[in-house]
């Protein structure tokens, strides 16, 4: 039997683990990401400056073995390293968080730069329509944040309804670096109720470059809710001397600041199970808001959607 065409949009966590074991299960997978690059939220931001900041997950942490064995997988091919802060055990990408699906996109398809703009049934299977042209699938897998799976299918879908049901909230990100030299009170902070819930020395981190003292900061729910639309240069000009205030630093000795805004990035209400399909069983939905707000709930869905494709077959 000819084996189907598998469009997989979103080159994260949940659509590479997906691809990476339909490819091991002889598929060939096709991935569509909008950006230039895979991970996600597991982002990092390389600066003209030789800066780097991972903007998006902090750290990764492992409940499941299955997980695990992933991560270890990941250690031993250099992709990944241990990162112990507060004493508590984490795990990062190595040089950067999404070098963790470094060995796993390897020979996987990707088109980089191509943003899917809606998904709808046709005869020919499933269109996929971007701005230059449409093409056709047989089964669709949509690793996206819940919000934007709804605009892509449409809110009449029957997938939709469900997915209202999750609820993700924005979170405005700060990346500041500082001479070398400056002591700081603490690596990482994490304060839920402050404006400036989590703060960590990005620099700190296993292999990265240490020629500036590199900071993330991420700002609170209600925070980034107040100022999501604001223009981002006006939210690095909020955010700094609140960080400089953390750190007990002086604006003046600033080096670089810019901002981030993730519009859909902690999950506070998850779906509840690892992904969703319509009654056809050609398309699936899933990503880290399904079972859980970690990058292991990300896995665990790419895990669970490829399964399901593989065993229908």
């Amino acid at each position: 039997m000819e084996k189907p065409n598998i469009a997989i949009i979103g080159a994260g966590m949940t659509g590479v683990v997906c691809a990476r074991n339909l490819k091991d299960a002889g598929y060939e997978p096709i991935i569509f990401e909008k950006s230039r690059g895979i991970g996600g939220r597991m982002a990092t931001r390389r600066t003209s400056e030789g800066l780097q900041f991972d903007h998006g997950a902090q750290y990764i942490t492992a409940k499941n073995k299955r997980f695990q064995s992933f991560i270890d997988t990941a250690i031993s091919a250099g992709c990944a390293t241990h990162w112990k802060i507060e004493e508590k055990s984490t795990f990062v990408g190595r040089p950067s968080m999404n070098s963790l699906l470094g060995l796993a996109v390897e020979d996987l398809s990707i088109q980089f730069n191509t943003e899917i703009l809606r998904v709808q049934k046709s005869k020919h299977g499933w269109m996929l329509s971007s701005e230059t042209q449409n093409q056709f699938s047989d089964i669709v897998v949509l690793a996206l944040p819940a919000p934007q799976i709804i605009n892509l299918i449409g809110e009449h879908n029957s997938l939709s309804q469900e997915l209202t049901n999750v609820e993700m909230k924005p979170c405005l990100t700060l990346m500041a670096a500082f001479p070398s030299n400056k002591g700081a009170p603490f690596i990482t902070r994490r304060k839920p109720d402050d404006d400036l819930a989590w703060i960590a020395q990005d620099s700190a981190k296993p292999y990265r470059p240490r020629e500036m003292t590199c900071w993330v900061a991420q700002a609170g729910d209600d925070w980034s809710m107040k100022y999501l639309e604001y223009d981002k240069d006006e939210i690095a000009r909020i955010l700094t001397p609140m960080l400089c205030d953390r750190l007990r630093v002086s604006s003046s000795e600033l080096l670089y600041s810019s901002a981030h805004r993730w519009r859909y990035s902690r999950v506070t209400k998850p779906l509840g199970k690892s992904f969703l399909s319509d009654i056809s069983a050609t398309l699936y939905v899933g990503g880290d808001w399904t079972v859980s707000a970690r990058v292991e709930g990300a896995w665990e869905s790419g895990t669970a959607i490829s399964k399901a494709i593989v065993e229908q077959m």
